[in-house]
């Protein structure tokens, strides 16, 4: 029997050769990616693995897909389904971009302490909200229904294949290998002629709708590897002549903690594309739709860590506001903002509930009956603190990306009512719970906290720090 956990560390493999193939400078970012990390694991030895051994690093990716209608994410959750991948939390990067960008979205990924361990493969999954009156009008909307409706990006089998290892727990050899190649064919760019004009009239709306709802299939859009100093990559692939986009997406470059997720990428490329004039003629032409984005991954923050973080962003906005900086200009403001505001170091973080953390039972602990709460647990040597992977993303920087890779801002009409498309609204067209990752995150930290009261033998539940804002970094 081939596992949830094995299909999904296969597909991630056959995913990641066959986008090389598709869009060789993935390849050298990968390259790059890989050279940084072991000079960053030569230079700080095991501290380089605070988050995450760098097998798991190196192996680590996440994609990105876009779909058109509600019954195309159904199918979309049936596959990653059955590789242990569930949605977690919701995207609206209609209300997070600047541009053009009519998509709501959800991430499929692991949601278990231990697949995470083992293969933390994730695809952010977006999928056009066709009856958003701000993109697309109603005859246009109509059209693209018909032509969304009329597609089949998934085969029956893949699907049969799907629901199966889902209800199962796997497949056997035979059957998982046919999964994986049907799974990895759906994904592929395809040859198949595009309509000039029905993609230029999407085009004109959003160049993502246009490369959602103008093509018969779907495909990968990007693939990311993650990185352990993203300001080295980005430096050295400048270096290699690579096109990148203006800035690093997230927090700043700073000399404390990381946190959350910063992300960039290249530009996107000129892909060779064959095209169908109103005439019936197929030509060859170009599209620049897909780039290549690579991370660095932080702390994951709690509630009042994200808020913390949104009011520092919101800052930083207000402040340059009507300035024009450089996007080493705008690190430096918010690395001091952040300097101002952001504990130096992992304790203060566990001390202001801002950041989230496994906790263990040291071996050299005091001797005597331990205290049930956590802060006099850590300071006085019972338990130390690892610090939670963040797993998941952040609108704004995804429509960051986005837009940086955009060929125009497209038609948004700003006048017109928005379609109400919320958490629920996704969960239902799902059809399985939306996670969130709030919730996953600290129910990572009590399974941990409950293992630590077991083996010291605690009567009562051990509390928490209360929440607080720092007023200063240097605390």
């Amino acid at each position: 029997m081939v596992d949830a956990t094995a299909l999904r560390a296969a597909f991630a493999r056959r995913l990641s050769a066959m986008y090389g193939t598709e869009v060789p400078a993935y390849n050298t970012l990968v390259d790059v990616a890989q050279e940084v990390n072991r000079e960053v694991l030569a230079r700080m030895g095991a501290g380089a693995e605070r988050l995450g051994s760098i097998g798991r690093v190196t192996a680590e990716r996440h994609g990105a897909i876009r779909v058109g209608t509600p019954a195309e994410l159904a199918q979309v959750a049936r596959i990653f389904g059955a590789m242990g991948m569930y949605p977690v939390g919701y995207y609206d990067l209609r209300e997070a971009a600047s541009s053009s960008v009519p998509v709501v979205s959800t991430a499929f990924r692991p949601v278990e302490e231990a697949e995470l361990a083992a293969n933390p493969f994730r695809v952010f999954t977006s999928m056009l909200v066709t009856g958003d009156r701000r993109f697309f009008g109603a005859d246009l909307e109509r059209r693209l229904g018909e032509f969304l409706g009329a597609r089949r990006l998934f085969p029956p089998r893949l699907l049969d294949l799907a629901d199966r290892a889902e209800a199962e727990g796997g497949l056997d050899e035979e059957a998982a290998e046919e999964f994986l190649t049907l799974a990895t064919r759906a994904f592929e760019l395809s040859a198949e002629p595009v309509s000039r004009s029905w993609y230029a009239e999407l085009e004109r709306v959003s160049a993502v709708a246009a490369d959602i709802g103008g093509v018969a299939s779907t495909h990968v859009n990007h693939l990311t590897p993650r990185v352990l100093d993203i300001d080295a990559l980005y430096a050295r692939m400048s270096e290699r002549g690579i096109t990148m986009i203006d800035a690093i997406q997230g927090p700043p470059r700073w000399d404390g903690p990381d946190l959350l997720l910063r992300q960039t990428s290249f530009r996107a490329l000129a892909e060779p594309r064959l095209f169908r004039e109103d005439d019936g003629r197929v030509v060859q032409d170009d599209l620049r739709v897909r780039f290549g984005e690579v991370e660095a991954r932080g702390i994951a923050v709690t509630p009042a860590g994200r808020a913390l973080y949104d009011e520092l962003s919101a800052e930083l906005d207000a402040a340059l506001a009507g300035r024009q900086v450089t996007a080493e200009e705008r690190n430096a403001a918010g690395a001091k903002l952040w300097a101002d505001r952001v504990p130096r170091g992992e304790a203060e973080l566990v001390a202001a509930d801002l950041a989230y953390f496994t906790f263990h039972v040291l071996d050299a602990r005091p001797g005597g009956a331990a205290p049930a709460d956590l802060a006099t647990l850590l300071a006085g040597g019972w338990v130390g603190a690892r610090p939670i992977v963040y797993e998941d993303f952040l609108p704004r920087s995804a429509a960051g990306i986005f837009q940086s890779n955009l060929t125009s801002d497209g038609a948004k009409d700003v006048t017109a009512a928005g379609a109400d498309f919320g958490p629920e609204a996704l969960a239902g067209v799902l059809g399985r719970p939306l996670h969130d990752p709030y919730e996953l995150y600290a129910s990572i930290r009590a399974a941990s906290l409950a293992r630590v009261r077991d083996e010291l033998g605690l009567a009562t539940q051990i509390t928490l720090p209360p929440t607080r804002q720092p007023g200063c970094g240097s605390s």
